[in-house]
């Protein structure tokens, strides 16, 4: 279908699919902006593009509302799995997506209606070093790192899972409010220390195999839900010893379980549905710049 999109959402964090080979029109920053503009578009916190891969069965290329490039999403790859099963282009029900943050294995969980309403992502494992996010601090490993924002000193650990997070916990207890990330997560996705940005996590133990986090996303900003950004909390949790794995990470659109494995390997597994598929209009396309 000549411009059909795909729309999903892994708990609030919604994607649309979108395939190259099938628009008439280039993918640039400026038409992706447009496109996720929730007033003047459809819509949407990202976009995910199918790409050709030598090194797995699928490959994905992953944008942000603002036309940027992200190099993992662990929902985007929840709905991406659930289009290639819904729209036919694959039968299996494991697989493997190379994105630009590495490849992943897919298993879907197909309900009695037939649909792949859950999916486990084995996402690849956690690294602190520096270098993977990049971060310029001279440490060995970003754990428990000073840094000021917005006026405020904190304390951060900094996790790559493929994309970079900056994870910043307070003392289980206390909370994080919506005013903190709004205030924070621009100066921290912006910091000086991170000179490719970053996605920020604000987070809180609250028991002793959960999290609590509020998130915002490097491009995007506030979302409801992430993949990455869980997986990279619960990794810093079970490396500062404030959880053990499996980690129920609760976010305001729901909830995500991380398995961290001893080398911390990662695998998350979570609902994902199908809200509409239809066509971009020949006159929102002429409007494209």
């Amino acid at each position: 279908m000549k411009n059909g999109f795909f729309r999903g959402h892994g708990l609030g964090n919604d994607y649309l699919v979108l395939d190259p080979k099938e628009l008439s029109f280039k993918l640039t920053p400026s038409r992706i902006a447009a496109l996720c503009d929730r007033n003047w578009g459809l819509g949407s916190d990202g976009i995910l593009a199918p790409a050709p891969s030598t090194k797995a069965d699928f490959g994905l290329r992953i944008f942000n509302p603002d036309g940027s490039e992200a190099e993992k999403s662990g929902n985007g790859l929840r709905i991406f799995a659930r289009y290639l099963h819904a729209t036919g282009k694959t039968k299996k029900k494991h697989f493997t997506v190379e994105t630009k943050g590495g490849l992943v294995t897919i298993d879907l969980h197909v309900d009695r209606h037939g649909d792949a309403s859950a999916v486990t992502v084995a996402m690849g494992r956690a690294t602190f070093s520096p270098g993977a996010l990049p971060c310029t601090l001279p440490v060995k490993e970003l754990i428990e790192q000073p840094i000021d924002a917005a006026g405020r000193s904190f304390t951060f650990t900094g996790v790559s899972v493929g994309n970079p997070h900056c994870v910043v916990f307070k003392p289980a207890g206390e909370s994080w409010s919506k005013q903190d990330l709004l205030t924070l997560g621009p100066k921290l996705e912006h910091h000086p220390l991170f000179p490719k940005r970053t996605n920020v996590q604000l987070a809180v133990p609250t028991g002793p195999k959960e999290l609590t986090i509020l998130i915002w996303e490097r491009g995007a900003g506030e979302t409801q839900a992430s993949g990455s950004s869980s997986c990279a909390a619960a990794s810093a949790a079970v490396r500062l010893h404030l959880v053990t794995s499996p980690v129920a990470v609760k976010m305001p659109g729901g909830t995500l379980t991380i398995d961290v494995a001893p080398d911390f390997s990662l695998t998350m597994k979570g609902p994902v549905a199908e809200v509409a598929r239809g066509t971009v209009s020949p006159s929102f396309v002429r409007s494209l710049k």
